[in-house]
């Protein structure tokens, strides 16, 4: 028996997944939430989900950040994405905070159903648009050709932090003040979605930059 859980704000969406489970041989789907946070007070430890379908735009607490909490606190449970978004950053956080399957909301009910099969059994369900995604953003030939968001002056920048250099450093190598070494730090952090400088060191060693 597979125990599979969902947490949709779309009603209808929610419970036509929930329904549809409860009526295949070999699955209930008991755990039936509107947000992280509903899912959490009325999780008891002596009764989980074995997977979980997951909306990534939730109200309150996001998808992501869910997943990261539900995996610190339930790392038994596996968590499937189930959402509109394909892009690669999206797909690229999901997998980060630990989801091990990622359906498209245009997935048919029984491919749904697949999935979870394919995923109690050890596998990663995904929509094809997303194992392509996947495959792009790990492939080398990817990695080069994808534009990069920073501008000319701003990699030279990030050159300078992966190189450890302070602000001072950086403006005296760029010949630039360092309030333009300021400003382009904020431009960067912004363009990239990161709040501080290892994790812009992080993306440029991981060649993401």
């Amino acid at each position: 028996m597979i125990s599979a859980g969902i947490i949709e704000d779309d009603d209808q969406i929610r419970k036509s997944i929930q329904d549809y489970l409860n009526c295949q041989a070999g699955f209930r789907c008991d755990w039936s939430f509107n947000s992280i946070e509903s899912f959490l007070i009325h999780l008891r430890e002596d009764n989980l989900p074995q997977v979980l379908i997951m909306d990534l735009g939730l109200p309150g607490m996001s998808g992501i950040d869910g997943m990261k909490l539900i995996k610190q606190q339930h790392p038994q449970i596996d968590l499937v994405v189930f959402s509109v978004y394909n892009d690669p950053q999206k797909i690229f956080d999901s997998l980060c905070a630990g989801a091990t399957g990622y359906l498209l909301k245009t997935t048919p009910l029984d491919e749904i159903k697949s999935g979870l099969e394919l995923l109690v059994n050890g596998g990663s369900p995904m929509s094809p648009q997303i194992a392509r995604k996947v495959i792009e953003f790990f492939s080398p030939r990817g990695k080069r050709e994808a534009p990069s968001p920073l501008s000319a002056k701003e990699r030279e920048i990030v050159v300078g932090l992966v190189d450890g250099l302070s602000y001072k450093l950086i403006a005296d190598r760029l010949r630039i003040s360092i309030e333009t070494v300021r400003f382009h730090i904020k431009s960067i952090y912004r363009k990239l979605h990161v709040h501080g400088k290892a994790e812009v060191i992080a993306k440029s060693l991981r060649g993401e930059i």
